[in-house]
């Protein structure tokens, strides 16, 4: 990396990384990435990130390209975590196939700990299919 090309933000990590994928992404997908990551910015910001319904999408029914994606989740988790070693990475659940998920590069560089995870998911998925099957025979909505 040239000194030009060295990111001049306001030193938060959110900000560094935000300038590193502007040099390196796409214009378009970059513009695309930030139209996502905003909301999202903007809470934790404000610290109102518990009252946000947080979807990675582009809002406008268009799917977003999964670097796009990666990359937003990517991002917010920089903005929540002021760490620069996020990773996203896929792990197997037998029932729901791959899962992605970001951690830190310890947890994804650790077997015993994404076996962990992977139960965890598996045992909320089951959770959330018992109480669709509740809701559904209360007659309460299903699409939580």
């Amino acid at each position: 990396m040239s000194e030009s090309e060295i990111p001049h933000g306001d030193g938060r990590p959110v900000d560094v990384y935000l300038d590193l994928l502007r040099i390196r992404m796409d214009t378009d997908d970059y513009r695309l990435l930030l139209r996502v990551v905003e909301p999202a910015l903007q809470a934790i910001e404000e610290e109102r990130l518990s009252s946000l319904d947080l979807a990675l999408d582009t809002g406008d029914g268009d799917e977003l390209p999964q670097e796009v994606r990666d990359e937003a989740a990517l991002v917010i988790a920089t903005a929540v975590t002021g760490r620069l070693d996020n990773e996203v990475i896929e792990i197997d659940v037998d029932e729901t196939g791959p899962v992605r998920i970001v951690t830190d590069a310890t947890t994804a560089s650790d077997p015993v700990r994404l076996g962990e995870i992977a139960a965890y998911i598996r045992e909320r998925n089951k959770q959330t299919e018992e109480l669709r099957g509740i809701a559904e025979v209360s007659g309460l909505p299903t699409d939580f």
